[in-house]
């Protein structure tokens, strides 16, 4: 066994054996807590039927729905995030701070709030609205404003991840590159992008997760129309309000939401654990 091995070791022990057993009892509340509810689910599901009610056309549409509005988002939230991700890393420290806080909104706001936030921007009675209306783009209640809502409430998801995973990858080989004759565009592209790769695969991971289960702000700025913007979330809220998909799809469809969140948290673990813990 090497000297650093047993260092690990040393350094180990003591965390694992030094705290108070006692506190694993609410330990342990807390985590069933947390896992009890989604045991409820699963135990509701009708195994025999899962396939049958997934495949229901109403929930198929919805899952359409859901999957292709949350990759234009993602897509979306990459083009622009990414790059904001990046001037924050690089902002002086009193303007980083104030760009993480704005940035940093839309994950503690309600997203009921976020709606009509959004509803007050793009509708009918605000200037941006009435622009939209006159040039034949009208956002509220169509599959753009799914997509919008989508936007809003994952974009900050990408945003901290990348710009964690560029602030601490530092500067030293990007003002080496300089030095040695590399352009800007070059520096960006061969530098620090590929050394940002583990925050941007996920951030972009996380940024879809959080836009196929976007629920709040897409019921209110986008409404809850079939086939048009009534995504997986509003399905299944719809279902346990007496219309919409039955019952029986309602909680296919939540499985599968919850499949999708453990696939995309055990990714997210997985790309290079060495740097994502």
């Amino acid at each position: 066994m090497t000297k650093g091995e047993n260092m690990a070791m040393s350094r180990d022990a003591p965390a694992r054996s030094v705290f108070p057993r006692l506190i694993l009892i609410p330990a342990v509340l807390a985590l069933l807590f947390l896992l009890l509810p989604l045991a409820a689910l699963v135990a509701r599901v009708e195994w025999t039927s899962l396939w049958a009610d997934i495949a229901a056309p109403d929930a198929v549409s919805a899952l359409v729905l859901s999957v292709t509005t949350a990759a234009i988002a993602t897509a979306v939230c990459a083009v622009v995030g990414i790059p904001l991700a990046i001037a924050i890393a690089r902002a002086p420290r009193v303007l980083a701070a104030v760009l993480r806080v704005v940035v940093t909104i839309p994950l503690v706001l309600p997203p009921m709030v976020g709606g009509v936030a959004l509803l007050f921007l793009y509708g009918g009675s605000s200037p941006v609205g009435i622009w939209l209306d006159s040039a034949g783009l009208a956002l509220p209640f169509t599959t753009a404003a799914v997509v919008v809502a989508q936007i809003f409430v994952a974009l900050p998801f990408l945003v901290i991840a990348v710009e964690g995973s560029v602030r601490t990858a530092g500067t030293d080989y990007e003002r080496t590159a300089v030095a040695l004759g590399a352009s800007r565009w070059t520096t960006l592209r061969r530098i620090t992008l590929p050394l940002a790769a583990d925050g941007i695969v996920a951030g972009v991971i996380l940024c879809f997760a959080r836009a196929i289960g976007e629920f709040g702000a897409t019921a209110l700025f986008a409404g809850n129309a079939p086939g048009v913007t009534q995504t997986m979330p509003l399905a299944i809220y719809t279902a346990f309000n007496g219309s919409g998909v039955d019952q029986g799809s309602a909680v296919a469809l939540a499985l599968l939401l919850l499949v999708t969140v453990l696939v995309v948290l055990l990714v997210v673990r997985g790309w290079r654990p060495g740097r994502i813990r």
